[in-house]
């Protein structure tokens, strides 16, 4: 399905400084193939439990932690669940009725889905979404 849009979040997936644009990998991840209303609630839950759930672990993790190992552990939990603050923010963002669309306008989703993919491996790295967003917004204001 090819869906299209003139907006600044629907330039191909290497649009930002980062080549990762988190904006666009939430909206893929909400969209999937068939961009279901079910779906986007259960992305948006993802998001907002993987931030609460992984920070609240690492934290845990961290405080019992007595070695060194234990303490690294703690704070790689904590690292990758920020990563899914921005796009617990992004997936209320385009939660709004028609924002969804309008980003993935112009956009062939079964192309996107396969890039994105393998993009959110980048979850797995502390603070990576983080500073990609943090890119993505500074840019975007440089545009104005």
């Amino acid at each position: 399905m090819v869906l299209t849009s003139m907006t600044p979040h629907a330039a191909g997936p290497a649009a930002t400084v980062s080549g990762v644009n988190v904006r666009r990998l939430a909206a893929i991840d909400m969209y999937g193939t068939r961009g279901t209303a079910r779906r986007r609630r259960i992305i948006l839950a993802e998001f907002v439990v993987g931030v609460v759930a992984m920070v609240g672990l690492g934290l845990w993790i961290l405080i019992q932690a007595s070695d060194l190992g234990g303490q690294a552990l703690g704070l790689w939990f904590i690292g990758a669940g920020l990563n899914y603050a921005p796009l617990a923010v992004y997936a209320l963002v385009l939660s709004r009725p028609g924002a969804l669309e309008a980003e993935l306008a112009d956009v062939d989703a079964a192309r996107e889905l396969r890039h994105y993919g393998v993009l959110q491996a980048w979850i797995v790295v502390p603070l990576a979404l983080i500073v990609f967003a943090s890119r993505e917004a500074l840019a975007g204001s440089g545009e104005r």
